[in-house]
């Protein structure tokens, strides 16, 4: 059965031309001179949603059924991802192919990180020189919030100019922990503040000095210093947090009952703004 097989490599054979070097620079020649030809390419980002199946949009499954492949992002080819595990319950794994990320890489815009865009940008160029039209990139979350959606777009559209970029919204992580926890983002002139806690607390110091909603993502392995931020600004008390949202074992809890245990990379934090009275903020 294809499931039980899992997607099949990002390049397939290559008809006898001979594999890339080792900077791949056989699949770009061969994808420029391919692709240049042809401007009815394009590249579509689809956000998938934080991790429950049922809440990618039905545009986002219509553009990854209609796409000739549907690639997502691991952090090896043996490993399934979160996004993967989603398009699978709405694409045939047949069409599935990982590319793999620094998805784990905390070292800022890393040479790592540039290779793996590189990579991944000639993968969708090759599948061009190979005859498809569309390629879908499935991303969690939103391809225009906080997605390597965006690296790879620059990266492609440098290998073939001539391709159509195309996103498709998702459900992102901060909606979900909203919906599931009873969580009001905003209302009235509230504004909203969505930071990602990736090199310590201070700047979600300075936002939660002020008097709307935090939101934080990938907070996880600050998990104590950002409950300790939260008590020192008097907020501790109405913020939630999330965790694996729509996996196994997913958390959803006050972050008032964290225990100073590290949570995942990919937690999400949501501190409501204070409100004293019903429409107060109109």
């Amino acid at each position: 059965m294809a499931g039980a097989r899992g997607p099949a490599p990002a390049h397939p054979p290559r008809n006898g031309r001979g594999p890339p070097d080792s900077l791949g620079r056989g699949v770009i020649g061969d994808a420029e001179s391919t692709v240049g030809m042809n401007t009815g390419v394009r590249l579509v980002g689809v956000g998938v949603g934080p991790g429950d199946p049922e809440l990618v949009t039905v545009k986002g499954i219509r553009r990854m059924r209609e796409a000739d492949v549907v690639l997502v992002p691991v952090m090896s080819h043996d490993e399934q991802g979160r996004a993967e595990a989603t398009v699978r319950a709405h694409v045939d794994a047949a069409r599935i192919r990982r590319v793999v990320f620094a998805l784990n890489d905390r070292g800022g815009r890393s040479e790592r990180r540039v290779r793996a865009w590189d990579e991944a940008a000639r993968t969708v160029a090759h599948h061009f020189a190979e005859g498809a039209t569309t390629v879908a990139f499935a991303t969690i979350g939103d391809p225009n919030v906080y997605s390597t959606f965006t690296y790879l777009a620059q990266t492609v559209r440098d290998l073939v100019p001539r391709v159509e970029v195309e996103t498709v919204p998702g459900v992102t992580a901060m909606q979900d922990l909203a919906a599931r926890s009873g969580s009001v983002l905003v209302e009235g002139t509230e504004p909203l503040t969505l930071l990602p806690v990736t090199g310590g607390v201070e700047r979600l110091r300075g936002a939660l000095a002020s008097e709307g909603t935090v939101v934080a993502y990938k907070f996880g392995r600050f998990a104590g210093e950002v409950a300790d931020a939260l008590r020192d600004a008097g907020r501790l008390g109405e913020a939630v947090y999330g965790a694996r949202l729509g996996l196994a074992g997913e958390e959803i809890a006050p972050m008032a009952e964290l225990d100073g245990r590290p949570l995942p990379y990919l937690s999400t934090l949501v501190a409501p703004a204070r409100r004293d009275i019903r429409g107060g903020k109109l």
